[in-house]
């Protein structure tokens, strides 16, 4: 990292650092890599991690990655000083030794033994997060959907470029090997020229109600937990998952278990960007904070060949295929249909002409997690590829910011097909890019 990298680091972060009382010096040397560009280490080499969010998802990742061979996790972040103790008990237990806990982790990037950080923060950190990290020469694995915005997609990606460090998003069916011989065989024409791919994820949430501002909790670090996104007062209905439903820190449904089945469905099209966005719904089951859709239909077409539609029904369960998550793809020969669990494919009379969804459920430390941490740990260590590299996979993140933008304003965008970017529709480009708090935009 370049000294007028780390200068702009700097003074891009200074004031928001000055405002906690820390005190930033991003001068880290990278210990990883003997040439930026091999992304390879030793073989004999421990990958030592940080967690960073523990409140949610991100305590099943410590556990995981203290499990993964060559990996070990030295520091356990959150904000909430309550639920560390509890995370760093299951790390040790696992692993055999404590990590250490840190409330800020902008301390831990100058530390050289931290190889990655593990962001499985609220969605508006995600990026700015992984900047710094990249710009201290770290590693990233970070959850879904990787970006808050249409624009910060776009910027992780080129940022990964940029730094040449290694970027994996947690879409972990990535890493699931059925869905991988799935997508073998389509390219391999298992169902002819396929054409259209239908993705949908269901559940039966209960309403988050009208919130009221409320003293911030003493263990909460709420202008910290606020970071990035302009601040705003303390609501009880907000920490520690509802965030997902305000437009401030999360992306509704789409952006949360969307984006794992979008993704899926445009890996088996085999699309970038889209040419034509569309989208409807709207908050139909409950009166209340929650200011997504709790039911959406988003559809994506790419050029004159191919078409991709999302439902999602957050309030409502009701499978469909007797799924409440999966993606069925669509060809000339035939259907594939698949989930977490495995494919199945039909002929054109929807007759089921073969299986490949194993009768018993797989051990906890072999489901699509674990695999996909190992395969992070490997890429570092030896230069395996990433299943999830984030130069793909940001245009799945993308898609669905596109598709919340498209129903935030005229309900269908017509967009670059080599960029995603949109056209000639001001409205919907003034939702490109988020606001921030001052002194908090990221750049490269």
């Amino acid at each position: 990292m370049t000294n007028d990298t780390i200068n702009q680091h700097r003074r891009h972060f200074l004031k928001t650092a000055s405002a906690t009382g820390l005190s930033l010096s991003l001068a880290s040397h990278c210990p990883l890599l003997s040439a930026a560009a091999s992304n390879t280490r030793s073989p004999n080499d421990t990958v030592r991690v940080a967690i960073l969010g523990v409140n949610g998802f991100g305590a099943r990742l410590a556990r995981v990655f203290a499990a993964a061979p060559h990996a070990q996790v030295g520091w356990i972040c959150d904000v909430d000083q309550d639920v560390l103790g509890g995370v760093v008990d299951q790390v040790q237990e696992i692993q055999g030794r404590s990590p250490q806990t840190e409330t800020d982790f902008r301390r831990l990037l100058e530390e050289p033994s931290l190889d990655a950080l593990v962001i499985a923060t609220p969605n508006h950190w995600h990026v700015p997060a992984s900047l710094m990290g990249l710009q201290a020469g770290k590693h990233i694995y970070v959850e879904k959907p990787a970006s808050h915005s249409a624009y910060e997609a776009i910027l992780l990606a080129q940022a990964q470029k940029k730094y040449r460090r290694l970027v994996q998003m947690g879409n972990q069916q990535r890493s699931h090997p059925p869905t991988i011989e799935a997508i073998g065989r389509l390219r391999e024409g298992l169902i002819g020229r396929v054409y259209q791919a239908r993705a949908w994820y269901a559940n039966t949430r209960g309403t988050i109600g009208q919130g009221t501002r409320a003293p911030v909790p003493a263990n909460l670090d709420y202008a910290l937990w606020q970071g990035p996104a302009p601040h705003m007062p303390y609501q009880d209905n907000i920490i520690h998952y509802n965030w997902h439903w305000f437009r401030q820190w999360g992306n509704g449904e789409i952006g949360n278990n969307g984006v794992h089945e979008i993704d899926v469905a445009r890996w088996a099209l085999g699309v970038d960007f889209p040419s034509r966005v569309t989208s409807t719904g709207g908050r139909y089951h409950f009166d209340d904070d929650w200011e997504f859709t709790d039911t959406q239909d988003a559809g994506f077409t790419f050029g004159d060949e191919k078409s991709l539609v999302w439902q999602g029904r957050s309030c409502n369960g009701f499978p469909l295929g007797d799924r409440t998550r999966g993606v069925s793809v669509h060809g000339t020969d035939g259907t594939l249909l698949m989930d977490r669990a495995g494919y199945e494919v039909y002929d054109l009379d929807n007759r089921r002409v073969e299986s490949n969804i194993p009768a018993t459920p797989e051990a906890p430390l072999n489901d699509n997690t674990g695999r996909h941490v190992r395969n992070f740990i490997a890429a570092i260590r030896t230069g395996e590829a990433l299943n999830s590299p984030i130069a793909d996979t940001h245009k799945s993140a993308l898609l669905a910011h596109l598709g919340n933008i498209a129903q935030q304003t005229s309900g269908a965008l017509d967009t670059d097909p080599g960029s995603g970017e949109i056209r000639a529709n001001e409205r919907a480009a003034a939702l490109w890019k988020r606001a921030y708090a001052e002194g908090w935009e990221p750049r490269i």
